[in-house]
């Protein structure tokens, strides 16, 4: 069972979870930004589930740590426990739109079929070179060091291409011994100098005008709207939980910035390529 968790600073610590060490990384190094416990109403802390047949039922247990800072909105981490069947870490970190900063985005889930690794800055408005450029000439030699040492995880759908940086560090890797040697090295270090990079980008943050902040508002909604209405673990977090308690998990704490921002209408009209 996870350790009890009575607000989202509270530490996560689920047994026998594959992510820990990574989680554990980014919880320490967000401590140098004081952060703040996000709201998180109590039934998405944590919940008990199961997978598997009625014969060899598989135990879930999904936890949420959020929190919040000066200059970032929400940080908050998904993670997912079921066994043989699934693994999750899914953490996004948000940031206030009053600051020109990219989301930081890191997807580690292990499957029966194998693992998918993402990381990446993602960018508000990848047209916007203003917004990508000074990102991106720090981030792609983090890119390059690593990417050579991890297969290719194949293409993208061309939707999703906008939401993604030409540092988009993704791959596929069989389950064995040989991948958990990589994602215990080369993966836990990319993620480490990913996140430390972002970082770097919050503490060099200044505010932006007010007309730049709608400008970075609204290519952050169509991104969180993206993301909830394509979320990959849909399925699967229904299945373990339900439709209902999934549905609400989505849109109301993974990806809740229309309801801080329901007055604003998200220009579809902006180019995202």
């Amino acid at each position: 069972m996870t350790a009890p968790q009575s607000c989202s600073l509270d530490q996560v610590r689920i047994p026998g979870w594959r992510w820990q060490p990574f989680l554990d990384h980014a919880v320490e190094m967000l401590q140098a930004l004081e952060p703040a416990a996000y709201p998180v109403p109590e039934q998405f802390l944590q919940k008990t589930g199961s997978t598997g047949s009625k014969a060899q039922p598989v135990v879930v247990q999904t936890a949420t740590w959020a929190c919040q800072t000066n200059k970032l909105r929400q940080v908050r981490a998904a993670c997912v426990e079921a066994g043989p069947a699934a693994s999750v870490l899914n953490l996004v970190i948000n940031p206030h739109c009053r600051f020109d900063l990219p989301f930081f985005g890191a997807d580690l889930v292990t499957l029966p079929s194998g693992h998918l690794l993402a990381l990446d800055l993602q960018p508000v408005d990848r047209s916007d070179s203003l917004h990508t450029q000074p990102v991106w000439d720090r981030l792609l030699p983090i890119f390059n060091s690593w990417k050579p040492h991890l297969p290719d995880g194949g293409p993208i759908p061309a939707e999703a291409e906008p939401y993604f940086s030409p540092a988009f560090l993704w791959t596929r890797l069989p389950l064995g011994a040989a991948s958990d040697e990589l994602i215990s090295t080369v993966i836990f270090q990319a993620f480490a100098e990913y996140l430390k990079l972002y970082l770097q980008l919050v503490d060099e943050a200044t505010p932006v005008a007010d007309d730049r902040s709608a400008i970075l508002l609204n290519g952050q909604k169509r991104y969180t709207s993206y993301r909830a209405e394509k979320d990959p673990a849909r399925g699967m977090l229904g299945r373990f939980h339900g439709t209902e308690w999934t549905e609400t998990y989505i849109h109301e704490v993974l990806f809740d910035l229309d309801r801080h921002y329901p007055d604003q209408n998200v220009d579809q009209s902006r180019p995202m390529a």
